[in-house]
């Protein structure tokens, strides 16, 4: 927020953090209009999303715009969600979401208003580097901050982009929440993925796509011995141990997910373990892919503690990771996202691993 106060466009989901990126933002003397996103989700959800901004909008003296991207969303974020699990994938909706939905849309909103700045309630922190390239870097929050989600940003985005939060720690962005009265401060963080009531996304899956995709298969182990039965492929997920109905005095795990095959590969802990992982489509977030190897540091989920190893283009958009040490359940369709300590080098999809 050192820049010279003047006009932004804050994305109000009606969440704490939102809201308190636009009361910082007004603090600091900047003229806020709050944008909601009208997305997919039952009436009354979408009812309670709207009169939730519309308190915090007035709490602040601030107006607010609603843009119905429910159309958009589900092109773009939805279907390649269900996609990805009849594929055999685990997806990260929320990697597509920031980048196709959150900031193509602040952008173009902002475009049309002829308003230079967009901002949101991230958790992560915007650098300029003295070649003149905005960076991406880890916000102090190690719990809450969110830069994996946000690798996907561009120079176009993040040249643009506030984060009010950058410096704040969830605990500490909760007591300013509660100080400013925002009538959202004591609202329980929500869990869920946005578009899937309840959170159940084999019962979103199967009334998206019919109980046609339910198919029962094998379980089999690494030797193609069957030990189970499944209900349908995009049930399971690497990694998965509970749900199996395997009984064996040591636990199973997913190993691989074959839905061409309908079956379902499973074994123990220690087989789970991968050193290499190949990502594609990947985004560098200066733009262009280092001209040597790289010992970085690596996260293959968001939860996953960033581990070291040599990081390798393949191609300009394609790279591969080699950890040092073997890292558990690589997940093809979560997002591999490369740092150098705190920055973010950039990041693309989990294809396959080794």
């Amino acid at each position: 927020m050192k820049d010279r106060p003047s006009t932004v466009v804050v994305a109000l989901s009606g969440g704490i953090d939102s809201s308190l990126g636009a009361a910082l933002l007004k603090q600091a003397g900047w003229d806020v209009r709050g944008l909601h996103f009208l997305l997919p989700a039952s009436p009354s959800k979408a009812g309670e999303r709207r009169c939730l901004v519309r308190k915090v909008a007035d709490h602040l003296g601030i107006s607010c715009d609603f843009l119905d991207l429910s159309e958009i969303f589900t092109q773009k974020v939805i279907t390649p969600f269900t996609e990805a699990y009849l594929k055999g994938h685990t997806p990260n909706p929320c990697v597509l979401c920031n980048e196709v939905i959150k900031f193509d849309g602040l952008s173009s909103f902002a475009r049309k208003m002829g308003i230079q700045r967009i901002a949101t309630g991230h958790y992560a922190v915007i650098k300029k580097s003295s070649k003149g390239i905005f960076e991406l870097w880890r916000s102090p929050d190690k719990n809450k901050e969110q830069s994996y989600f946000l690798h996907r940003l561009t120079q176009a985005h993040l040249s643009k982009t506030l984060f009010p939060l950058a410096d704040l720690t969830k605990k500490k962005a909760r007591e300013l929440g509660d100080r400013l009265g925002l009538p959202n401060a004591s609202e329980p963080e929500s869990q869920e993925v946005c578009f899937i009531p309840g959170n159940d996304y084999r019962l979103f899956m199967e009334k998206r796509e019919g109980k046609q995709i339910s198919h029962k298969g094998d379980i089999v182990d690494r030797d193609g011995h069957k030990v189970g039965e499944h209900l349908g492929t995009y049930r399971y997920t690497i990694g998965q141990r509970h749900g199996l109905g395997i009984a064996s005095p040591r636990p199973y795990y997913v190993l691989g997910i074959r839905p061409a095959d309908n079956l379902i590969v499973v074994g123990r802990k220690e087989d789970l373990l991968s050193l290499r992982v190949e990502a594609d489509d990947f985004r560098w977030m200066d733009g262009e892919p280092p001209g040597r190897d790289l010992n970085v540091l690596a996260q293959i989920r968001y939860r996953h503690r960033p581990a070291p190893g040599r990081l390798t283009a393949l191609s300009p958009d394609r790279v591969r990771f080699e950890f040092e040490e073997p890292q558990s359940a690589v997940t093809p369709g979560q997002a591999l996202v490369c740092y150098d300590g705190e920055r973010v080098l950039g990041g693309g999809w989990i294809r396959q691993a080794e």
